[in-house]
């Protein structure tokens, strides 16, 4: 994954102190992967498109409470497209799921609030994200009631209406649209 992150190419001032901040992070601490970290750790995410590339999928994450990406946390994986993959087939049902471009799509340090996760209270801490550019077939949607209150697929102008995380329509859902506009129609 080092040599991955290495080898992205910034689109933006965000993603070249995001990678930088990542690199660092994952030479310095060998729990990188892992929740136990709770200071920071590794996480993917995944921009999904529809097959004909007009529509995003999305979910309204409970944990949130707002409509957002699919993702999570490596948990010990290093193969973050794998995460990446496996997250979204966990929390929006899609089967048939399968990269449209090699390699990262964006990074993003993402902060994350203290909450309660299973009884159990979360420091406020860092998702170090590394997102892939994903699709699947529209009619693969299901929700996850213990971690999505719904799920939908939405054209890139309606995903940035339907979240209601400013920092994250701003400095993520709007880089990853523009970003997408070429595999979309």
């Amino acid at each position: 994954m080092i040599r991955e992150i290495e080898a992205f190419v910034p689109g933006c001032e965000q993603e070249e102190r995001d990678k930088a901040m990542m690199l660092r992070f994952l030479r310095t601490y060998d729990d990188a992967y892992l929740r136990s970290n709770t200071m920071a750790h590794m996480t993917a995410s995944g921009w999904i498109i529809s097959p004909d590339g007009r529509r995003v999928a999305m979910a309204y994450h409970n944990l949130y409470h707002a409509w957002a990406w699919t993702g999570g946390h490596a948990d010990g994986e290093r193969d973050l497209r794998a995460v990446a993959i496996r997250e979204a087939q966990e929390e929006i049902g899609v089967r048939h799921l399968h990269p449209v471009v090699d390699g990262i799509f964006s990074l993003e340090c993402l902060t994350v609030d203290g909450h309660e996760k299973r009884g159990v209270y979360v420091p406020s801490h860092l998702h170090l994200n590394v997102t892939y550019l994903l699709q699947a077939e529209e009619t693969d949607l299901r929700r996850k009631p213990d971690e999505n209150k719904a799920v939908g697929w939405f054209t890139p102008e309606e995903a940035l209406q339907a979240s209601t995380e400013p920092w994250m329509v701003e400095r993520v859902y709007r880089k990853l649209t523009e970003r997408a506009k070429p595999y979309m129609k």
